[in-house]
């Protein structure tokens, strides 16, 4: 039964007033699952102003326990709804059970309540000063709502992301509107479901579906809209940015990432395999914390290269309801073309296949799914095409090194900086290498463990600015100092 996926303004679900509807496919299958409303000049006008009423009205009176009190029952209401949300994003993604039921459906529930909790325990300065007249002052700040958010979240973890930004945002008082991937569009809309239902005023949460190149372009060049935040490729970062450049707003950006994988000849070589194997196949290489380059001390190199194919080789591609899948499709045929011309690039440069490089054999309704192979190559240069941009697939390439300064010059030749992990148990050789290292997040002997409380963000072409805990606060509200002279 093919749905209606509409828009979500001002407390309704609508379609569009030019009456466009755009195809979302199941990626496993390529079989149609929805009809997409496509918004316009007037589906953004509308929520703009339903979100900037809401500011005026009951929301924006409201006391900050009865908000946080709302958020608390947003997240119990998504964990009710675990399995209509868990059905909705991986029809979307095409991502099998074992990894949404554990990480996108908890964490999207989880960002409410730890934004609440921030939000609620958050410490206002205050300064006593004396004045040149021989009196004193007192000095103290306060947070306030920053307005309207404009919410532009990406594919690989639709509702993971979303709530990421739209929990603080409502957190700290502000309204949103929210313009999901156009290949993922329905748990942003089922949370409209849920807004609903517990009772979140009008206009505070909105919905506009649609295609990038139309409804994002409207919605970030909207003059009603006071900051936007953003994940997804480094080019469509750098057109939001120069949006922003009008009106002067706030942007927060998440962008892409070329994450290196650095493992010293004295790690532990199961943790290593085990680790490295999440991050290059988790989520079908489609993370964008996800590890492409991956240096391995020359001594252990074949070892290395050896047991990562051996891991590879046993992944199992599937649909996303058969728990033994390992690995889903990629999320469109569109991105499934363009990871295979990386990978037939890869091998065009002179790259030696050590497995994978193509397309699975997939039988019956999977047949025509957007699936490709997990792949690995070694051989390239530091300046070959899979080494230098993001694929955004299942894939790395491995190469070898000798000496611990010619790996870290290795690993930050790169435009990118969001993440990296070291391999290593010597303690001391972790926390110099790492302190050197050009990224936002650096795991030890480890990947993918996040605490929400720490600082989330690229370096370089990796992103602009800072969320998670209280960094988040300082993006999602405006800091006013008020002085008062005694």
């Amino acid at each position: 039964m093919i749905k209606t996926v509409q828009h979500y303004i001002n407390g309704q679900f609508i379609n569009s007033q030019c009456g466009e509807f755009f195809d979302n496919y199941n990626p496993a299958t390529n079989e149609l699952i929805s009809k997409v409303a496509l918004g316009r000049e007037f589906e953004v006008n509308a929520a703009v102003k339903a979100a900037q009423d809401a500011l005026k009205g009951e929301w924006g009176s409201m006391k900050l326990n009865d908000r946080i009190a709302l958020m608390y029952e947003i997240a119990s209401e998504m964990d009710r709804r675990f399995d209509d949300f868990l059905e909705a994003e991986t029809l979307d993604t095409g991502k099998p059970y074992s990894i949404a039921r554990h990480i996108d459906i908890p964490r999207g529930a989880a960002n409410f309540k730890v934004f609440a909790d921030t939000m609620k325990s958050a410490a206002d300065e205050a300064y006593r000063m004396d004045t040149p007249d021989g009196k004193i002052a007192m000095n103290y700040s306060m947070r306030q709502a920053k307005g309207v958010i404009a919410v532009i979240s990406p594919w690989n973890l639709p509702l993971l992301l979303m709530t990421w930004k739209v929990g603080p945002a409502l957190a700290c008082g502000n309204t949103v509107i929210v313009k999901p991937s156009q290949v993922t569009p329905t748990t942003t809309s089922l949370l409209g479901e849920v807004m609903s239902k517990v009772g979140v005023p009008k206009g505070v949460y909105n919905v506009v579906q649609g295609k990038g190149s139309i409804t994002g372009n409207i919605l970030s060049a909207h003059q009603g809209v006071n900051a936007i935040t953003f994940t997804g490729e480094t080019s469509t970062g750098e057109l939001i940015m120069k949006a922003c450049a009008l009106g002067v707003r706030d942007v927060s950006l998440e962008l892409g990432g070329k994450n290196p994988a650095i493992i010293f000849d004295d790690c532990d070589m199961d943790k290593a395999i085990n680790e490295t194997t999440r991050s290059v196949f988790a989520n079908s290489g489609q993370v964008c914390l996800g590890t492409e380059r991956v240096y391995v001390q020359r001594a252990i190199f074949d070892e290395f290269v050896s047991k990562l194919k051996d891991k590879a080789s046993k992944l199992v591609l599937g649909i996303q309801h058969d728990e033994s899948s390992d690995m889903g499709p990629l999320v469109s045929s569109a991105h499934r073309d363009k990871v295979l011309s990386y990978y037939k690039k890869a091998l065009d440069e002179g790259a030696k296949l050590i497995i994978g490089g193509g397309v699975p054999t997939m039988t019956g309704k999977l047949k025509d799914g957007y699936w490709v192979e997990p792949t690995i190559w070694t051989g390239l240069n530091e300046n070959a095409t899979v080494v230098k941009e993001e694929v955004f697939g299942p894939c790395c390439h491995i190469a070898p090194f000798d000496t611990e300064e010619e790996v870290i010059e290795m690993a930050n030749n790169s435009p990118y900086g969001l993440a990296s992990t070291i391999f290593t148990e010597n303690l001391d050789k972790a926390h110099r290498v790492a302190s050197k290292i050009d990224s936002g997040i650096v795991w030890v002997n480890s990947w993918f463990l996040r605490d929400l409380r720490t600082p989330f963000g690229g370096m370089k072409g990796s992103g602009i600015g800072r969320e998670g805990g209280h960094h988040s606060l300082e993006f999602y509200t405006e800091l006013k100092n008020i002085c008062i002279k005694m």
